[in-house]
């Protein structure tokens, strides 16, 4: 799955346009319900975050 057809499903499902984290998000609910393997979520991760700025929440990397 690409993120523009991530980002199509959002809009589909939520019924507005997504921010980079919302994106970053629904692709984990995806994966966590099997809806998309785990190598298409960590490309979509990737480009999310590389390329879209998208961030995971700084509490994951505290200590």
């Amino acid at each position: 799955m690409e993120v523009t057809a991530l980002r199509e499903h959002f809009k589909n499902h939520k019924q507005y346009e997504p921010q980079h984290n919302e994106l970053l998000d629904f692709a984990q609910q995806k994966y966590l319900k099997g809806e998309i393997t785990i190598t298409e979520y960590k490309e979509l991760s990737r480009e999310l975050e590389h390329h879209h700025g998208a961030q995971k929440p700084d509490f994951l990397f505290e200590n």
